[in-house]
């Protein structure tokens, strides 16, 4: 689940691709219970491992992980946004011109839906905290740690 340690960017010209992407860096949440439960041991093996360092190195996968993805979503939707932006002035020059007028509510939709994947992203990773706080939270306390309720 480690993710890379260089930023990359989603693919910001086909809302498809981004989506699949994005689905892809998704994945250390879509498997945070599995993750927890093969490196945090149950209580009467806890004695073998150290659940503090686990949960650290957990943690601080899943931080890399959001980092890297909403990095990458604010650079799509600054992307697309100067796009609609061009097409807007485009609009202005030649109004008459249906191929502009087009792809201006082609990017507009695909800005929006951009915009949206924010909002999802919230979502993913209030759930995935509220997994790791469920079972690392006697065991490490993050810097700064969100209230997750």
């Amino acid at each position: 689940m480690a993710a890379p340690s260089e930023q990359q960017y989603l693919p910001c010209d086909d809302f498809m691709k981004f989506q699949d992407a994005l689905k892809k860096m998704r994945l250390i949440d879509d498997r945070i219970v599995h993750a927890l439960n093969s490196k945090i041991p149950t209580q009467s093996f806890r004695d073998k491992v150290d659940v503090s360092a686990e949960c650290r190195r957990l943690y601080d996968e899943i931080q890399l992980s959001y980092d890297q993805r909403e990095k990458s979503i604010r650079h799509c939707i600054e992307v697309v946004n100067d796009d609609v932006k061009n097409l807007r002035q485009k609009k202005m020059d030649a109004p008459d011109d249906i191929d502009i007028l087009r792809s201006l509510r082609k990017e507009q939709t695909k800005l929006r839906l951009m915009q949206q994947e924010m909002s999802i992203e919230e979502v993913v990773k209030d759930r995935t905290l509220k997994v790791f706080y469920e079972r690392c939270r006697d065991s490490y306390t993050p810097p700064a740690a969100p209230i997750v309720l």
